[in-house]
């Protein structure tokens, strides 16, 4: 078997890092005491204290916690009053409800006193009532309904032989028993700056607190489980990425020279995704995964030593349902030259791009069985630093593409937001009183909309975007979805989640569900009012239109009605071809798979037997000036 490429060598999202060795630094404490394992100096610890022996335990937090590794701020004044009323809406409702407040906070009505909390501090992002604090009942009955129609348009899973983007993972999970030591920092956020809750690695999936690492998390067994069991996901579009980079044996790695080579270090390719929708769909007997063909451009990919076309290639051999590319990627090969190195690429290069989508526009036949075949998928953003140009992610490309291909959708992942997954700098944008055309400039996001707005075949999808600023910065969330609704409208804008990057969607659901743009916000800026209607929109209805799909669903998961459930015995039915096909079976490489120890498995056993979550946290607290 080939060489398979470790997380660290895989790019910045695949990189694991970890803290410093002790070796490093010298202390005066005793080793693996706490004091030990921090980076603070003897005069910033007396300024602190652990953040275990807080007895708050809100469910979100309410003070900043540092690792260790920087000196944390002392608490806000904001941050006090959503202390202060978390802790008056938990102690009269943990008297009512005849339970510790502890206790209280570790339920469904410690969330909802939490964004009440939050509503009355920092604005109205919540939708949350009152009532909602005093049982499961009523929070569930105001979030996300079960006839909800939800159609994923970005989600990933991993080849067997590959762990995938643990750093992904990690920030969506926030600093906890497992992630701590792991990582040691937010990897997407080294300096420890603030979210919007006043933390540095703020959880995104409560769901995740604590679970452990493990080989197999983002493969496709647990794949269907987070996508059709543990969420209301209805269809899902499986992705893939022609991110490779090809190992140098005693040098950085290099991009690819042809298709087979970026083939054979990809998290998933084509092939492997088509495997996946066509074993799904079969077993459930109706539609619920669609599959991306990728999207390899140049002329040095029309002539491929190994496939030629490449592009019709995959059309004759597994039928994409629509494309997905990456313009940051080195997947453009733009001669015939066997030793030249692929690199990135713009939308509008008439040389590089048009010839493939030439390609594509050829084959009409295919939209009578894959109606989403003209739907050109397209990653933009999660790219921080210079140069600003429209092969790292800036929209400039967009207007000339969408004007010379109009029978083509093009589907704008990540609606070109530029940061990578920690917003601070967005929310910079924001409060800069920078603007652009009348509106907060967050940058390349609001250029995106501007320039998108006069095409009707351009749509913008929030995958990480949304995921990345709902919980840890809503101000960002709640400007990115009113710009997006002022100049796209409702009917252009689609769900995503980057699952299984961040766990089950659900989460992402329900807080869109429940997301309301503050009216404050709408007023000033202009932006319409975010309706249950224009999020059945975004969730699932949009997508729906592009792809041709019924939208009648009967039950929590997506089934009734023209969708069929994934049968529960599924992976006792996945045939040995696709077990060969995605690699189930063969072993990992020394270093390529990231795995927290058996004590938190332990944890995560006593969770799944009803365990209750506690909310500690852990690392450190300002405590004094």
């Amino acid at each position: 078997m080939e060489e398979k490429l470790h997380p660290e060598k895989s790019g910045p999202f695949f990189r694991v890092p970890g803290k410093k060795s002790h070796l490093e630094k010298s202390s005066p404490f005793p080793p693996e005491s706490r004091e030990e394992d921090a980076w603070l100096s003897e005069r910033q610890l007396a300024k602190c204290s652990p953040a275990e022996v807080d007895q708050f335990g809100s469910p979100v937090p309410t003070r900043m916690v540092s690792n260790g590794e920087y000196m944390p701020i002392a608490q806000t004044e904001k941050q006090k009053r959503v202390e202060a009323r978390i802790l008056e809406l938990a102690d009269s409702a943990s008297k009512r409800l005849g339970m510790s407040r502890r206790m209280f906070l570790a339920t469904t009505g410690g969330f909802a006193a939490a964004f009440l909390a939050m509503n009355e501090v920092f604005g109205h992002f919540f939708n949350v009532s009152l009532l909602e604090v005093f049982g499961p009942a009523a929070y569930a009955a105001t979030g996300a309904p079960a006839n909800l129609y939800v159609l994923d348009d970005q989600t990933h899973l991993v080849r067997s032989s590959l762990q995938g983007p643990v750093t992904l993972r990690a920030i969506a999970q926030g600093y906890d028993e497992v992630t701590g030591p792991l990582f040691g920092v937010n990897p997407f956020n080294p300096t420890g700056l603030n979210d919007e809750l006043g933390g540095a690695w703020t959880a995104w999936n409560p769901a995740l607190h604590n679970k452990p690492y493990t080989c197999d998390m983002f493969n496709v067994i647990n794949y269907i489980k987070e996508m059709f069991f543990d969420s209301q996901t209805t269809v899902a579009v499986l992705s893939n990425a022609n991110f490779a980079a090809i190992p140098v044996p005693g040098g950085n790695p290099r991009a690819p020279t042809n298709v087979t080579e970026s083939l054979t270090h990809e998290i998933l390719t084509g092939e492997q995704t088509a495997g996946v929708r066509d074993f799904v769909n079969q077993i459930a007997g109706s539609t619920r995964v669609l599959a991306h063909g990728q999207l390899y451009v140049g002329i040095g990919n029309l002539h491929d030593p190994v496939f030629g076309d490449f592009t019709q290639f995959q059309i004759d051999a597994f039928h994409p349902d629509s494309w997905k590319g990456y313009n940051i990627a080195p997947a453009a090969k733009v001669d015939t030259d066997p030793n030249s190195l692929m690199r990135m690429w713009r939308l509008d290069d008439v040389a590089v791009a048009y010839p493939i989508y030439a390609v594509i526009a050829r084959n009409t036949q295919e939209l009578k069985k894959h109606p989403g075949f003209f739907n050109i998928c397209v990653h933009k953003g999660l790219a921080p630093g210079p140069p600003d140009i429209p092969e790292r992610g800036n929209p400039t490309d967009i207007p000339k593409a969408a004007s010379d291909w109009p029978q083509f959708n093009f589907i704008i992942y990540h609606s070109s937001i530029r940061p990578a997954f920690f917003d601070y700098e967005s929310l910079q944008d924001i409060r800069s009183g920078v603007l652009r055309e009348g509106v907060p400039d967050i940058s390349w996001t609001t250029q995106f909309a501007q320039l998108a707005a006069p095409f009707p075949n351009v749509y913008a999808e929030i995958g990480t975007t949304l995921a990345s600023s709902i919980v840890t910065f809503p101000t960002v969330a709640a400007h990115i979805l009113g710009q997006l609704m002022k100049y796209l409208g409702p009917n252009r804008i689609v769900f995503g989640s980057d699952s299984l990057w961040y766990g089950s969607p659900q989460w992402q659901i329900e807080a869109l569900w429940r997301f309301e743009i503050p009216e404050g916000l709408r007023e000033k800026w202009g932006y319409p009012e975010l309706t249950k209607s224009a999020k059945r929109k975004i969730l699932g209805l949009n997508s729906a239109r592009l792809y041709r799909l019924p939208t009648a669903v009967g039950g929590q998961h997506g089934d009734g009605g023209a969708y069929k459930p994934v049968p529960p015995n599924f992976e006792q039915l996945i045939p040995d071809s696709l077990k060969t096909l995605l690699e189930i079976g063969q072993p990992v490489p020394p270093g390529a798979c990231v795995v927290s120890d058996n004590f938190s498995k332990m944890k995560e056993e006593y969770l799944a037997g009803g365990g209750q979550r506690n909310n500690t946290r852990y690392g450190w607290i300002r405590t004094a000036a």
